[in-house]
């Protein structure tokens, strides 16, 4: 019962989310919004969004670098390509099972290297607390630098979703269903024991993580590192907007909300699926309502789509290639392999 509400939770509900915004953003469309839409996608100069995949390479090269930091200080020697094809595979099962990649990730530098389980996931666990801060520092900045535009923003995504009794519907439903998640998870971490020891283990792991980072032998290197993969996401985010000459003038600060909202839908369903396109396209409208109507809609959305499926299909044509590159070093019961290592 336990196992089956937490694949519910966990993988059921949000993919179904996901799927159903597809659905309802492909049959709300006006004939304007279509047009505009489809036209986008076939006029876009594709070659800022090959420039964007290539600096997201480069940005996951650096995260299988950081790793190498946290895994030292505690003996243990890795390969970086074997580093980079655990990460890979980690993020091709967070596609599919949220939050799944990082036990896989561990996993996986186990099979390769040898390194134990239980130390691995504790360096991952270390990594997210630096992201979670460089996340919350994005966020922070966008609210300094366009604190009038959050709440405009706002009002957009109000005025969107209640224009008529369809689009009020849907957006009681959506927040309703988020709700019910929230709701659920906090249930089970009141009722249930176990997860609930997991939950404070969790938090406790991130507070212990992120001190561990000190005690490494190259702290600066460390965070040289995060600053630099966390530039990398804004800026190949960032210059995709050049792909469509409706969304080029878009300023800086509407690339860094369009940023952060894509980030935080990522976080809602697998890989973003629904929900990054539509917030991305809901910022950008903000900014181009003025010059373009009811097109606006269109265009982001369409810039949304572009941005997410190019780093999807990313992820899953590298992913892929981890899975077989990866070398099988170690068997599962921690032997090493005959002529392997």
């Amino acid at each position: 019962m336990k196992r089956t509400a937490g694949i519910l939770l966990k993988t059921v509900l949000p993919l179904a989310l996901g799927v159903y915004l597809i659905w309802y953003f492909f049959t709300s469309m006006e004939p304007e919004v279509e047009a505009a839409f489809y036209k986008a996608l076939r006029e876009a100069n594709y070659f800022w969004v090959f420039l964007s995949l290539l600096l997201s390479f480069f940005a996951l090269l650096s995260r299988a670098y950081r790793w190498k930091y946290l895994l030292e200080p505690m003996g243990y020697k890795t390969s970086l390509w074997n580093r980079y094809h655990a990460i890979m595979i980690g993020y091709i099962v967070n596609l599919t099972i949220p939050r799944a990649g990082e036990a896989s990730r561990a996993a996986m530098l186990y099979r390769s290297d040898g390194v134990p389980f239980s130390k691995s996931f504790g360096t991952i666990l270390a990594e997210r607390v630096f992201d979670l801060i460089m996340l919350f520092s994005v966020a922070l900045l966008a609210s300094i630098v366009g604190a009038g535009d959050f709440w405009k923003i706002k009002g957009l995504i109000e005025a969107r979703f209640s224009g008529n009794p369809d689009s009020a519907s849907t957006f009681q439903l959506i927040k309703w269903i988020i709700l019910a998640l929230v709701a659920a998870a906090f249930g089970m971490v009141l009722l249930i024991k176990s997860i609930r020891l997991k939950v404070i283990g969790f938090i406790t792991g991130l507070f212990s993580g992120a001190l561990s980072v000190f005690k490494t032998k190259n702290p600066v290197g460390f965070i040289g590192h995060t600053l630099f993969i966390w530039i990398l996401y804004v800026v190949y985010f960032a210059i995709c907007f050049f792909a469509l000459e409706e969304t080029s003038n878009v300023p800086a600060t509407g690339m860094l909300i369009a940023f952060l909202a894509g980030s935080l839908g990522i976080t809602l369903t697998n890989g973003g699926i629904g929900v990054f396109p539509l917030v991305v396209g809901l910022v950008i409208e903000y900014y181009l309502k003025d010059q373009y109507g009811t097109q606006a809609w269109g265009i982001g959305c369409a810039l949304g789509t572009i941005i997410w499926a190019s780093q999807t299909l990313l992820i899953i044509v590298l992913g892929m290639l981890s899975f077989f590159l990866l070398p099988k070093n170690y068997s599962k019961d921690g032997k090493v392999r005959t002529g392997q290592a």
